[in-house]
């Protein structure tokens, strides 16, 4: 719920560095920058600041999923994504959900008066893809590993040394020895014991 709040000029830099940025900072973050204008500002007053920003609508926070809060000075209606990777988070405009709407669902039944909800969009961006690029280019495969990634691509589920020998005209001694060496370098997953899947790293080396 907004409420009204005086500006002291505490909150009106940690206000100003939080628009300076575009990375959606998290209090920590933000303290760093903070305390360059006020170093006698502690951590814990950045916190209660945003806090108070927060409760009178001024800023936003981000609580994603199992992630520590960010804050968003940005107050007009959008959309974020969180790279899975290196956790930045950026905006979407225009939204994409109709973000600012509250969706149209029948929530009546369970006896809830709805007041908001949330969309969270994650994938990997432009940096991170351009990094796990240049590793990829770095990965040098054997023609067996080749044969054994590209026949995991058309597998739908998970599967065993044998499946893929089956599948690859391989001995099964031969693929299991692959396996281990391509778990290492992050190309499969093992999912459950003796059974393995193609990891996005692996596809991508095969592509």
């Amino acid at each position: 719920m907004k409420y009204p709040v005086r500006m002291t000029h505490q909150r009106e830099v940690i206000l100003d560095e939080l628009k300076r940025t575009r990375t959606h900072p998290t209090a920590d973050e933000l303290y760093t920058s903070v305390k360059k204008r006020l170093p006698r500002i502690s951590l814990a007053t950045v916190y209660r600041n945003l806090e108070t920003l927060s409760g009178a609508g001024l800023v936003s926070k981000l609580e994603i999923t199992g992630r520590q809060k960010r804050f968003d000075w940005n107050q007009e209606p959008h959309d974020h994504v969180t790279c899975t990777e290196c956790q930045r988070i950026d905006d979407i405009i225009p939204p994409l959900s109709g973000a600012g709407q509250l969706c149209d669902i029948p929530v009546e039944k369970h006896g809830y008066q709805l007041t908001g909800w949330r969309v969270e969009y994650y994938g990997i961006c432009p940096d991170c893809q351009q990094k796990r690029g240049a590793c990829m280019s770095q990965i040098k495969l054997s023609d067996t590993q080749q044969v054994i990634l590209q026949a995991m691509t058309g597998m739908e589920s998970a599967c065993g040394s044998k499946d893929i020998a089956q599948k690859t005209g391989l001995e099964a001694k031969q693929v299991s020895c692959q396996l281990t060496a391509l778990k290492k370098k992050g190309l499969i997953e093992s999912p459950a014991r003796c059974v393995y899947s193609i990891t996005t790293a692996g596809k991508d080396a095969v592509a």
